[in-house]
Formats: C-alpha cells, sequence, structure tokens
C-alpha cells in the first residue's frame, strides 16, 4: 500500500508540474498570468489519465483509516512506544489531525508574509493572482481528506453492512450533480459533492481493509471504470482530461464528474491486478526506502511542490524571460521543453523538503518506520501514522 501511495504522490506533483504554465508578458516580464498547456494541445489530455491520481490518495486512505480503527478497537490503550497510559485512550484521530494541520501552518508561516510582500511592493496583480492561485489551489484536498476520516466510523459500518453497494448511493450523487452542471452549482453543494464524490475510493479503501474486495473486483474494476469512462467521453461529451482546462464545458475535477469516478475504477483495478506481481520487487532494500521515503515526506511533498516550480519560475525572470518551459507559451513542444525542468523542479523541491520536514513533528521511532516501511505488509502503512493518504497526488 505504501508503493501505491508512493506512485499517487509523484503523480500528483508532475502532472502539476506539466499542467501549470506560468506565461510571461512579452512587453511586462514581470506580469505574469496561468495557461494550460491541454488548451493548447488537447490531443495530451490521455496523459492526465496517469497524473490525476487523486482516486488512489482516497482508496490508500480509506484503507489506513480502517485497518487503524481496528487494531484500536482490539487495544484501545495500545500506544506507539506500546505503554499503557490514561491518555492512550483518547482515540488517534486527534494526533493525526496534528501531524496533518503542522506542516501546514509552517507553509502558511512562509507564503502569508510572502503573500503580503507582493502585495506592498505592488507586484502587478495578474502574478499575485497565479502566485496565490499555484499555491494555494492544491490545499482543496486536505480537508475533504479530514472529512472523511472524521466519517470513517459510519462508512465502515456502511461498507459492514451493504459490502460494494455501499458506494451506489455516491455514484448516484455524482452522476444527478453531472446533471445540473450546465445549470450552475450553488457552492455548498459543489463542496458536498467533492466529499460525497471522493468517498467512493475511500469506500473502496475501507471494503479491502475489511475483507470486503472479491477476487475479480481488479478485472471488475478496470473494466467499468475503462468502458464507463470511454462512453461518457465519446458519447455522452464529457471533457476528455482528467484535470480542469479552460474552454472545457466544465471540470472533471470541481466537483468530480462520473468521468472521475470511472477513471478512479480503472486505476485502482490496475492497482488491484498488479499488486501480488509487485510485492516482490517492491521489497527490494534501495527500492523500499524509497518508498517510505516518499511516504514519510508525504505533506511536505504535497505542500511545497508548487513552491519549487515558482522559485525556478522567478530564477528564470531574473535570467531572462526566453526560456522554452518554463516561461513561454505552453503550444507546440512546450510539453517537451516543459520536461527539461523536472529535474530542477525536483531539485529544488528536494531542498525544500529536507528544510521543512526537520520542522515538521518527529515520526515514530525507528522499529516501527522499519516495519511500516515493508512494502509488502499491510499490518501498519504510513497514512496510519500520519501522513497523507499515503498522501495528498
Amino acid at each position: 500500500m505504501d508503493a501505491l501511495r508512493a506512485v499517487a504522490i509523484l503523480g500528483v506533483v508532475l502532472g502539476h508540474w506539466m499542467v501549470s504554465a506560468i506565461v510571461s508578458d512579452p512587453y511586462l516580464p514581470s506580469t505574469l498570468h496561468g495557461e494550460s498547456p491541454l488548451s493548447y494541445i488537447p490531443q495530451f489530455a490521455p496523459a492526465s489519465w496517469f497524473l490525476q491520481t487523486l482516486g488512489l490518495f482516497f482508496f490508500a486512505g480509506g484503507y489506513a483509516a480502517a485497518r487503524s480503527r481496528r487494531r484500536a478497537k482490539a487495544d484501545p490503550t495500545r500506544t506507539r512506544e506500546g505503554h499503557r497510559a490514561r491518555w492512550a485512550r483518547v482515540p488517534r484521530l486527534g494526533a493525526r489531525y496534528h501531524r496533518l494541520v503542522r506542516p501546514l501552518l509552517l507553509f502558511a508561516a512562509v507564503w502569508v508574509p510572502a503573500l503580503l510582500l507582493l502585495d506592498a511592493i505592488d507586484a502587478p496583480a495578474r502574478t499575485q493572482h497565479v502566485v496565490t492561485s499555484l499555491v494555494t489551489h492544491p490545499l482543496w484536498f486536505l480537508p475533504v481528506y479530514l472529512a472523511l476520516v472524521a466519517l470513517t466510523t459510519p462508512l465502515i459500518k456502511l461498507v459492514a453492512r451493504w459490502g460494494l453497494w455501499s458506494i451506489l448511493p455516491a455514484i448516484c450523487v455524482v452522476g444527478i450533480t453531472d446533471g445540473l452542471r450546465a445549470n450552475g452549482l450553488p457552492l455548498g453543494w459543489k463542496i458536498a459533492v467533492t466529499v460525497i464524490g471522493w468517498s467512493v475510493p475511500y469506500l473502496l479503501g475501507i471494503a479491502m481493509a475489511e475483507n470486503r474486495l472479491p477476487r475479480y473486483a481488479g478485472a471488475g474494476l478496470l473494466a467499468l471504470g475503462g468502458t464507463a469512462g470511454a462512453l461518457l467521453v465519446l458519447v455522452v461529451g464529457y471533457p476528455a482530461s482528467a484535470v480542469g482546462v479552460p474552454g472545457d464545458r466544465w471540470s472533471n475535477l470541481d466537483p468530480p464528474s462520473l468521468f472521475t469516478v470511472s477513471l478512479a475504477f480503472a486505476q485502482l483495478g490496475v492497482f488491484l491486478l498488479l499488486r501480488a506481481r509487485l510485492a516482490g520487487p517492491l521489497r527490494r532494500p534501495r527500492l523500499a526506502r524509497t518508498v517510505t521515503l516518499l511516504n514519510r515526506t508525504a505533506m511536505e511533498l504535497f505542500c511545497w511542490h508548487q513552491t519549487a516550480m515558482l522559485l525556478v519560475v522567478f530564477a528564470g525572470l531574473l535570467v531572462g524571460r526566453h526560456l522554452p518551459g518554463l516561461l513561454d507559451t505552453p503550444d507546440g513542444r512546450w510539453l517537451l521543453h516543459r520536461l527539461v525542468w523536472v529535474p530542477l523542479f525536483l531539485l529544488t523541491l528536494a531542498g525544500l523538503v529536507a528544510v521543512f520536514h526537520r520542522a515538521s513533528p518527529r515520526h515514530p521511532p525507528t522499529g516501527e518506520v522499519g516495519r511500516a516501511g515493508r512494502v509488502g505488509d499491510d499490518t501498519e502503512t504510513s497514512t496510519e501514522r500520519g501522513a497523507l493518504p499515503s498522501r495528498g497526488a
């Protein structure tokens, strides 16, 4: 499960870097605005199917939450150190929230003054808008995940009673919402449907933890998701991109559409089909350490990956705006040029993670991390220790 979350976090990071173009005004280089390369190169929309991995996040989150609850129910006084203490009876939910919120507070401590500084120096309004958008929009994921964590107990009961049928009401709500999109959706309804829509993979994760997924679940989810997704795009007319693209009829993510649910089904189907075959290779020490590192630094990766890209962009402004793949219009060969910048983004992100990970709460003792870090061992996972549904893209 740790390997699945590692793939998901890499998908989110790379996905944001590949679909977030920052364009410099040819006459006022310091004036920046955002564009989507998929508006100029729509034939690359299928690439977003591999980079939008939020369904994997929520699946892993549901699985981890259910496993954690099962262990807590078996031994409610169990603590990380193995001691028995009065405070050990306090539910682990608050501790998990703390470990998620602390890195977010560090992020805010940096970016709130930074955004105020941009305003104080009279940075162009469009520049302020694109910077604010890039660093804040990805954070929608956290309150949705925390809401589902808070609802874990009733969701487990729902799965225990109805099995896989428990996802049907949520799918119906998403479908009804899709039918109403043309008339516009109230903000409150969009927020509610976002939680409801992502509860589908979360419930599937719970079902796996509770041994309610049948053997054929992988093949079934892949067939159902692939068929439904193709019909929605080719027959019904849903946008082909898994992420929002200016000019599309709507965004498949705002709130999640039936296409997004279908994509999650297909991705999870592939995971379930390959899981047993990959367990052995993923136990190799070097790869296992990489997976463990990605899981342990998930919150920092999530919070700071757009900042890493912005730092490179700002450095590019100092060098000159004619830098293909960095500050130019995202057309033609832009995606190929963008790939050249990805290693620099990664290097910058590694530096940020190294700094802010040390400032985050300490992780479990070495023994527990080592046990949880074994990719093939599902007895304890990084999510259960407080990472994102890990963590969360």
